[in-house]
């Protein structure tokens, strides 16, 4: 096992707390308040219709201020398990892609697993993926230069999101930015991983928020790719991607592994990872200069997939 990057090193201080059912209850009334705006950028909430017989999915958009002209356009999609988390946590981050790059970026709020299991968040992410599109010209946005992206369970949904706009062929995505996805209900089953540098997210955290997320059927022979991207034997066809995930992450080998089946599939493929990172060390540590580079190699890798149309 790596040793933790030195930017991380007091990490070997915190204790490695799994999230059960009282964790998960706390963690969503904990919903972080919104950033206060930074100069240049503007934020905007927008309701868009969910999956049928379902409620409205809501946006929290940050634009460039003064956006004239059509720009290309992120989706994001949040983390936390699929158990908790909000568009807020992510504020910071997504009004620095807006600025920096001069898009716009539409952060989703997707059903949880506690009361919505799968599909519900795949779904509503879609509708989300459709709201966008349907509001382009009010927003300035051009929809033949829309990416998909997002953290932990975010980046999972993502993935299973390139699946469904694939498979239904309505909206064509230019580009996945998976940060350390959760991809794979079937490392659940593992018992051969290293745990000793895992913080953040654990084995049992993730042995919950599957089975929470797929009920009986988790690690089965039955569950669907839009809900496990992992699960999907051929991914020809896909947008890009770029996957970023740390060596000490629980998720490196799933995400390591479906990067090597993307690029086997003919889809491009970029993969960063980055020594001594545990999961979400980003989130913990966002001044830390490894925090800062993993920001700038996304920023990077979204810059060049949106201007190369």
């Amino acid at each position: 096992m790596s040793s933790f990057h030195p930017d991380l090193a007091i990490a070997r201080f915190i204790p490695k707390i799994s999230v059960g059912p009282r964790t998960a209850r706390v963690m969503r009334r904990l919903t972080p308040r919104p950033t206060a705006p930074e100069p240049g950028v503007t934020v905007r909430e927008l309701f868009v219709p969910g999956p049928q017989g379902a409620p409205p999915v809501s946006l929290r958009v940050f634009q460039p201020t003064g956006l004239s002209t059509k720009a290309p356009a992120l989706l994001w999609i949040h983390g936390g398990g699929l158990l908790f988390g909000s568009p807020q946590q992510d504020d910071r981050p997504n009004a620095a892609f807006a600025r920096e790059l001069g898009i716009t970026v539409a952060a989703v709020s997707y059903r949880l697993s506690v009361t919505s299991p799968a599909p519900a968040a795949a779904e509503d992410v879609y509708a989300a993926l459709q709201g966008l599109v349907a509001h382009a010209d009010e927003l300035q946005i051009d929809p033949d230069r829309i990416a998909i992206g997002g953290a932990s369970a975010g980046g999972g949904l993502a993935a299973a999101l390139a699946l469904l706009a694939h498979d239904r062929a309505e909206i064509r995505p230019v580009f996945q930015l998976l940060v350390y996805p959760m991809l794979d209900d079937r490392t659940t089953l593992r018992t051969d991983i290293d745990t000793r540098g895992h913080r953040m997210w654990t084995p049992k955290s993730n042995r919950f928020a599957w089975s929470t997320y797929l009920g009986d059927a988790v690690a089965g022979p039955d569950v669907s790719p839009y809900a496990a991207a992992a699960r999907r034997k051929d991914l020809t066809g896909l947008p890009p991607a770029w996957i970023g995930v740390g060596a000490l992450d629980l998720f490196h080998d799933e995400d390591v592994e479906y990067a090597r089946r993307l690029t086997e599939n003919n889809v491009p493929c970029e993969l960063d990872v980055i020594p001594g990172a545990f999961h979400g060390f980003d989130a913990l540590f966002p001044k830390a200069e490894v925090t800062r580079e993993f920001w700038r190699l996304q920023a990077q890798a979204l810059s060049r997939a949106l201007t190369a149309r």
